[in-house]
């Protein structure tokens, strides 16, 4: 009798994301969270005093950068994940109607169409990807001083802070949003997805 209960409800699920791609993500996301913490000890005079241990935050604030891209390169060892990449860098008609919507403030699913990822995680994945490329070039600029001459680490510098400071705003919006949405959150977590949400923010995904 149990079994027979249990059956429709496996049926109600949907598998989103693969193990290797949530070991990317959370590994990615793991990093991320160091370097900003880090970053704001350096910065932040008041977490800098309360902190201390200067020269080792800046370590683990290096190490941590260099290391950022490693997760990436490491699933592209898996065939789900390079899919998942190709549908991030692929944009369609659907993607602009979706992105009319959002800036609108059209809130009906029937206006927001979207494959596995909608416009706003694709922008979004695109952005990060290249800011974190920039980070690290201005990052090895600022570490290895006789790479480049001195107006160059200036300006990777600015680049660098002011950047930074960008990649947190946006990363606090990423997690608001991921906040807002538990089913997302645990799609991520476990790999697998309602069909009901599915149908409802991603209409035009076919698993």
């Amino acid at each position: 009798m149990s079994l027979r209960a249990e059956a429709p409800a496996a049926t109600d699920r949907l598998r989103r994301f693969t193990a290797a791609a949530r070991w990317v993500h959370r590994s990615t996301a793991l990093l991320m969270g160091l370097c900003v913490a880090t970053a704001a000890c350096l910065y932040i005079p008041q977490l800098a005093v309360l902190v201390g241990r200067r020269e080792l935050v800046v370590r683990i604030h290096e190490c941590a950068g260099l290391a950022l891209p490693v997760p990436v390169l490491l699933g592209l060892a898996s065939r789900a994940f390079r899919r998942d990449l190709g549908f991030l860098n692929r944009f369609g008609p659907h993607d602009r109607l979706w992105l009319h919507a959002a800036l609108s403030r059209d809130k009906r699913p029937s206006s927001r169409p979207a494959g596995k990822f909608n416009a706003g995680q694709k922008i979004y994945a695109n952005w990060i990807a290249g800011a974190t490329l920039v980070m690290l070039g201005t990052g090895l600029l600022m570490w290895f001083t006789h790479l480049a001459p001195l107006m160059w680490r200036t300006s990777a510098t600015f680049v660098h802070d002011w950047l930074a400071l960008t990649i947190g705003v946006v990363l606090a919006g990423h997690i608001g949003m991921a906040l807002g949405d538990p089913e997302a959150r645990r799609g991520l977590r476990t790999g697998t997805v309602s069909r009901e949400w599915a149908k409802r923010e991603h209409p035009l995904w076919r698993p």
